[in-house]
């Protein structure tokens, strides 16, 4: 098992798949000062995958670090490989199919390094387990990205605890980013979290407002428990709704760390608010059971 370096992560995280093609098209001079304001606001970590805006999302800000390089070391970088989707940029992509093969990682690590304008990226995760995948070829491809000094850290996303357990006995796993929130507590139940805290891996919580939903009027009755039983909350603590919605979150043991999916700086600011409350337990369990509809047993 190959050791890791001391990779440190801001107590969130900010995700860039919606600053390209795939959302706010950001131009260059802008995406530098979305950055530079994450920075100031000592969010600096930055989550990428190279699929994000068909394969352009990472040469979008890779051209910010070209412009700028003194950003590249006030910042750590995440990006993920394993997802191959059919892009303009891919012809060789016939279908959407996942490729956790070492030769596709190290291309894929080569290829996000060019792109981003590093001579390294922070943390390397497998973006979808393969079902194809051979764990000691992923160990083999990882301890060579790690020797070279390409990657510091290596994880995985989306993973179940059985596909963890198989790459850890190889592999010294980072993180697990998973989808966690209020509206998606499957990985409170299943496993996940407790793996988490027994082999020490920081998780980190992709979609973490529920993509929004629990802000818009809904007919769903999971959404308006929610928002019903927050009232009184947001008053009691002084905080907004995310706010509140993130803090869930983080007060559970495991260290759960969000990535934020905004393109708007003042929203990203609002978040970090999140990092000063301390929810009890009461209200925690509160909020679970306005998610779930009923009472703990």
């Amino acid at each position: 098992m190959q050791a890791v370096n001391k990779v440190d992560i801001s107590p969130m995280i900010i995700g860039t798949m919606r600053l390209g093609e795939w959302g706010a098209k950001l131009q260059t001079n802008e995406l530098q000062a979305f950055i530079e304001g994450c920075i100031e606001l000592d969010l600096t970590t930055f989550d990428h995958a190279d699929i994000y805006g068909n394969y352009t999302t990472e040469e979008d800000f890779g051209k910010v670090l070209n412009w700028k390089p003194e950003l590249r070391r006030q910042m750590q970088i995440i990006t993920k490989c394993g997802i191959n989707i059919v892009a303009d940029n891919r012809p060789n992509h016939r279908i959407k199919s996942y490729d956790s093969s070492a030769k596709h990682i190290i291309k894929s690590v080569e290829n996000s390094l060019k792109a981003l304008h590093t001579d390294y990226v922070d943390v390397l995760l497998l973006h979808r387990p393969d079902m194809l995948m051979e764990p000691d070829e992923i160990a083999e491809a990882v301890r060579k990205l790690f020797i070279s000094g390409k990657i510091h850290a290596f994880g995985v996303s989306n993973f179940n605890t059985n596909q963890v357990e198989l790459l850890k006995k190889n592999i010294h796993l980072f993180t697990n980013q998973i989808e966690a929130s209020l509206l998606h507590l499957d990985p409170f139940e299943d496993g996940t979290l407790e793996q988490c805290q027994l082999h020490r891996m920081k998780p980190m919580a992709w979609s973490p407002l529920g993509s929004g939903l629990l802000f818009l009027e809904s007919k769903n009755e999971n959404v308006k428990r929610i928002q019903e039983v927050a009232k009184p909350m947001l008053k009691k603590y002084g905080v907004t709704f995310d706010q509140l919605l993130l803090a869930f979150l983080r007060r559970h043991p495991s260290g759960i760390i969000p990535v934020l999916g905004t393109t708007n700086l003042e929203h990203v600011r609002s978040a970090k608010g999140a990092l000063k409350m301390e929810m009890d337990r009461e209200d925690w369990y509160d909020l679970w059971q306005a998610s779930k509809g009923e009472t703990i047993a």
